[in-house]
């Protein structure tokens, strides 16, 4: 597929007699794509039942007349204030139980029937009227699910569906107290209508309670989607989209995924740096104006793995943010970076956030293509360079990467719930293996922890899953690529308790994790040869080969035949060691690279992006701060 540009657009927030100007502007920069109307139901339907779609169909016009294709929002996220006095008891609730109020955005609970309803309703509407038309080339179903920590919501209508959802899980309230083991603290529960949420409690509530409406908080948000989905599907042909946001966790992005047809996300590397990654003070000096040289990648492999591969970047940071503690500008060069960087992980679209900056309300300080006086900005300049080289480059081939990397987000619910440490993150670990096979030019794929088939891949890695699927167990056994599994792997049950027999519990490999140790920042386990444990260790026993050791002796890594069991956290030093030494089993090639280059190889090209301030050389190619170079395979 033609890759191409895309801007995100509010014509509501401008003149009438703008918007034409605007659309012919947008097309000089070369972009192909406009997203519209996803914060726009206030002014759709100001009142209820009565409908605004004039001034819609004449920004609708002229967008497309200047030759843009549109992606039309439905406008679930920024309920209005007269929904609110429809339904009063549609709010999320936060942890303490207060209403979260209108005045912002993403006010609403997902399991309010009533508003999931209007929703759905509001969709029919657009989907009637605009559904067939053909200047409506996709549809973007509500925005950001789970931005402002919104999945999760202690509200009378999420008690009341949570103890359907456990009705329907369990069947029965003996079945229940049996899986929680509520016999413990005399927990126990004559009837479903008897659980509450687990919130407010005096300490920690069951854990297996916590996992149980983390899932169902998951479940859901799927289902949210879904009913809008339902309603749009009969209505029209165009791809249905979400637009999701970088390590948010909160539900099941595969399950959600299902029901649409691209995927997409909504990339800030420098707002991610400052806001949403753990790394040290010079890590983020360092990469203050161009974010963390892996954050980006990783979420677009992620996407990548949804819809048979077809993914966007809905809303691509172009200039500084106005949300994060820290707000720098990005270095030159760098808007251009970050759209190759999509393109060459296979995007279809990377579109910008936004057209025009604000002059108004929240965002205001959240810069644009064009600022509030209308004048460029700097990343306009980019953005239209991107264009014209996109327009001179063949087609860039999708292909299978050489790795896999196992991502599964009931994981991170489960040691969220149970971390047995402070220091414990599921995405953070899952992320160091994604930088240690970057750091040696190694192309990923992620892949869910469902996935049945690993063909074709020279090395798979699978930290910190909690339970092993069946399915990825037989896949696992069918590779013959050194499959790498742990820490913390397959060391608990679907209700969060400890798995008997002992885990890993993996065929062929005799090896048991007999007691876990959460080390607290600062402290490290060295490792005979090099490197060393951090965050988390585990004591091994078994028969297997040990191929790690500390230097007190005890097992650090184990194997049998192709499967390998990682008893502890690597620091940077040890993921190198394991990944030559898994390398040179796996016929995998490895490169040394200058600190901030990475590398991304396609069907066609490969590409090199130096996220460094310093100009680096590899391999007799010089690139520049911020440089991007890619050359035919």
């Amino acid at each position: 597929m033609k890759r191409a540009l895309g801007v995100c657009y509010y014509p509501e927030h401008w003149p009438e007699d703008m918007w034409a100007r605007d659309a012919t502007r947008m097309v000089k920069a070369g972009i192909t794509w406009v997203r519209i109307g996803e914060f726009a139901w206030s002014r759709l339907e100001p009142q209820p039942g009565q409908f605004d779609f004039g001034w819609l169909d004449r920004a609708i016009a002229a967008l497309a007349e200047a030759g843009l294709k549109i992606v039309l929002g439905t406008p679930s996220a920024t309920p209005p204030r007269w929904m609110l006095a429809r339904f009063p008891d549609m709010l999320a609730h936060d942890a303490t139980g207060r209403a979260r109020g209108f005045g912002s955005r993403r006010h609403y609970c997902h399991s309010h029937a009533g508003y999931r309803d209007a929703a759905a309703d509001m969709c029919r509407v657009l989907g009637r009227r605009y559904g067939r038309d053909p200047r409506i080339h996709a549809w973007q179903i509500d925005n950001e699910y789970g931005c402002h920590d919104t999945v999760i919501s202690y509200s009378d209508a999420a008690r009341d569906a949570f103890r359907d959802w456990l009705a329907q899980r369990y069947q029965s309230i003996d079945a229940l107290n049996t899986a929680w083991g509520n016999v413990f603290w005399s927990m126990e529960y004559a009837q479903f209508d008897d659980i509450d949420l687990p919130n407010l409690t005096v300490t920690e509530p069951n854990p297996a309670h916590v996992l149980a409406f983390r899932r169902f908080a998951s479940d859901q948000t799927v289902a949210w989607n879904a009913a809008q989905v339902r309603a749009l599907r009969p209505l029209t042909d165009a791809p249905l989209i979400h637009n999701y946001m970088g390590r948010v966790l909160e539900f099941d992005h595969f399950k959600l995924a299902a029901d649409l047809d691209i995927a997409s996300w909504d990339s800030y590397p420098i707002g991610f740096l400052s806001d949403r990654l753990e790394a040290d003070g010079d890590h983020k000096k360092r990469y203050l104006q161009q974010g963390d040289p892996d954050m980006q990648a990783f979420h677009h492999d992620l996407y990548r793995a949804m819809n048979n591969g077809r993914w966007w970047v809905m809303e691509q940071q172009p200039g500084p943010v106005n949300w994060a503690p820290y707000n720098p500008a990005p270095l030159p060069g760098m808007v251009r970076l970050w759209s190759w960087e999509a393109f060459a992980h296979g995007a279809e679209v990377v579109s910008y956030f936004r057209w025009r900056q604000a002059p108004f309300a929240q965002e205001q300080m959240h810069a644009g293509l064009l600022r509030p006086d209308d004048a460029a900005a700097e990343g306009l300049a980019e953005a239209r360079q991107v264009a014209e080289e996109l327009a001179a480059m063949p087609t860039v081939e999708n292909a299978q990467a050489p790795v896999a990397l196992i991502f599964d987000y009931a994981s991170d619910w489960a040691w969220k719930t149970l971390p047995q440490g402070a220091d414990f993150d599921y995405f953070r670990l899952v992320f160091d293996a994604y930088r240690a096979l970057r750091r040696k030019g190694v192309s990923v794929d992620i892949l869910p922890g469902t996935v049945q088939d690993l063909a074709g891949y020279k090395l798979v890695l699978v930290p910190g899953l909690a339970t092993v699927p069946d399915g990825l167990r037989s896949a696992m056994a069918d590779s013959r690529a050194p499959c790498l599994i742990g820490p913390r792997c397959n060391l608990v049950t679907d209700e969060l308790g400890v798995s008997v027999p002992l885990g890993p519990n993996l065929p062929g490999l005799d090896t048991r994790v007999v007691r876990v140790e959460s080390l607290p920042p600062g402290v490290a386990r060295p490792v005979a040869g090099g490197g060393a444990v951090v965050h988390w260790a585990e004591t091994l026993q078994g028969t297997a080969e040990v191929t790690l050791t500390g230097a007190d002796g005890t097992a650090v890594m184990v194997r049998a035949d192709h499967l390998h069991y990682l008893g502890g956290w690597p620091d940077a030093d040890l993921w190198d060691r394991i990944l030559v030494t898994l390398s040179t089993q796996a016929g995998l090639d490895l490169v040394t690279l200058p600190e901030g280059l990475r590398l991304r190889d396609t069907g066609s090209h490969r590409f090199a992006f130096n996220y460094a301030a310093t100009a680096v050389t590899w391999e007799g190619r010089t690139l520049e701060p911020a440089g991007v170079a890619w050359w035919p395979t």
